[in-house]
């Protein structure tokens, strides 16, 4: 499968780029000094797009399966500056960066059609869709370098004004940047500065 000019595959119990991946990757903010992280990198496509234009990238996901497809879609494409790490978001990240990136899992998911799989973790929100995302909101400030930056997507279905509101109270600026209209829901990219 091919995004513009990068090449790559799709794999098994790994999230496929979908509306989201690419509402990420179409408004990301980079220069050639950047060092990035990618929290849950699924099958790469992100960060090797951001690997293109940046220092270097770090790439994390929790799930086994996306770091095999990471390697095989970094290889594909030639990069050298990717660094592929198996981490539950910040557990085994000890740099800082300039820029993080997160596309979310913030699908609502009830306790009953909840499934304790790693393919699932990729999109599983828990009961209000903001499992994770708290998580991440709470760890991400220790890891960005003065003036850094974070674009994580969402889902207007998981709250996007707390999501607001607590990067605000971390001492971000933070807005929503860009908006796609799926089924239903919207799905949003927000952006906050240090």
């Amino acid at each position: 499968m091919k995004y513009e000019d990068v090449e790559y595959n799709e794999c098994d119990e790994v999230y496929p780029p979908a509306e989201d991946t690419f509402l990420l990757i179409d408004n990301l903010i980079l220069d050639d000094s950047m060092e990035v992280l990618e929290i849950g990198g699924g099958s790469g496509l992100v960060s090797i797009c951001a690997s293109r234009f940046v220092k270097s990238v770090d790439v994390c996901d929790i799930n086994p399966h996306a770091i095999k497809c990471m390697e095989s879609n970094v290889k594909l494409n030639n990069r050298n500056n990717i660094a592929i790490i198996r981490s539950d978001l910040f557990e085994n990240i000890s740099s800082t960066y300039d820029l993080i990136l997160f596309n979310t899992p913030y699908l609502p998911v009830d306790e009953d059609e909840h499934a304790d799989d790693e393919y699932s973790k990729a999109w599983d929100g828990g009961r209000d869709g903001r499992t994770v995302i708290d998580r991440f909101l709470k760890e991400a400030k220790r890891y960005l370098n003065e003036g850094g930056i974070i674009q994580m997507v969402q889902s207007s279905l998981s709250d996007n004004d707390k999501t607001l509101s607590m990067l605000k109270e971390e001492g971000f600026e933070a807005e929503i940047t860009a908006i796609e209209h799926v089924f239903f829901e919207d799905i949003t990219l927000i952006t906050a500065r240090l």
